[in-house]
């Protein structure tokens, strides 16, 4: 299916709701902030579809804690530039939404069980502000942050979504920026996929679409796929807290699933009320 009707059936499936949809978006490389792309085009048509929300949570694969899970409850999220050696126009980019202090600090509380606590040194790293750019370009819904402690096994990111959850239908967008498949050890410019990130891609929107989510936060089925996909989990983990926000009422849409650079997956996908 091409990405124009991928972004049609969203667009005629985004009737307007009380609920919010889940976004997951693969971010991949920051130049996608400055460069027209098929990824970026589709982040503007994206957002072009999208109800406007009270406010925008995001859990990004750039904010890793470890035995806490943190919210950012300042006032005017700074712009993070959590990368090195592009193009000075990448670090002249700026996203200078507000934050939503009171609603951050509330959801520090909710995530009580999960070690939630409060913030206000981070701000919005490049996996949040380059697809928020698309998504919302006037920079005027307030966003926040919430980390992935890296401390903690798969299934923690199901159960945070889970109590994330209740945020949908408050007029709150959740969004989880990473990617399916992160392997940039094994990237290479100009080659084809590898095929292990075409297998791990594949087995992941497969049992995505058959919402067997414990199997895709449990290490021994998912086998010897994930640290050759992921040597590290930072960029699956908010894939699975989107997939935990989730319930049967959502229809799912994919979009973007091409694999850059051999074993980056821009899969992304959208949980939607049915």
């Amino acid at each position: 299916m091409s990405i124009a009707t991928e972004l049609q059936n969203l667009r005629d499936g985004l009737s307007p709701s009380a609920r919010m949809p889940l976004i997951f978006l693969g971010h991949g490389s920051p130049m996608n902030a400055i460069e027209d792309t098929v990824f970026s085009r589709a982040w503007s048509e994206l957002g072009r579809a999208l109800p406007r929300p009270k406010a925008i949570l995001v859990v990004s694969a750039h904010w890793m804690t470890r035995g806490t899970t943190l919210v950012d409850v300042s006032a005017m999220p700074r712009t993070i530039h959590d990368f090195y050696g592009f193009p000075q126009a990448l670090y002249d980019q700026t996203y200078p939404a507000p934050g939503d202090p009171a609603l951050a600090r509330e959801v520090a509380t909710l995530l009580a069980s999960h070690h939630g606590e409060e913030d206000d040194t981070w701000g919005l790293d490049h996996g949040a502000w380059t697809v928020l750019k698309f998504l919302y370009p006037s920079a005027d819904v307030p966003v926040f942050q919430v980390s992935i402690d890296m401390s903690r096994d798969l299934s923690y990111q199901l159960e945070v979504g889970r109590i994330l959850s209740e945020l949908r239908d408050r007029g709150v967008l959740i969004l989880g920026s990473g990617n399916v498949v992160h392997n940039l050890r094994a990237m290479r410019y100009g080659g084809k996929p590898e095929d292990f990130a075409v297998e791990f891609d594949h087995l992941f929107a497969d049992r995505l679409a058959a919402r067997d989510f414990d199997s895709l936060a449990d290490r021994e089925k998912l086998g010897a796929l994930l640290p050759s996909a992921h040597p590290t989990v930072d960029h699956y983990l908010p894939a699975l807290t989107i997939a935990g926000a989730s319930d049967a009422r959502d229809d799912l849409t994919f979009m973007t699933d091409a694999i850059e650079l051999g074993t980056v997956s821009m899969r992304s996908f959208v949980f939607h009320a049915a």
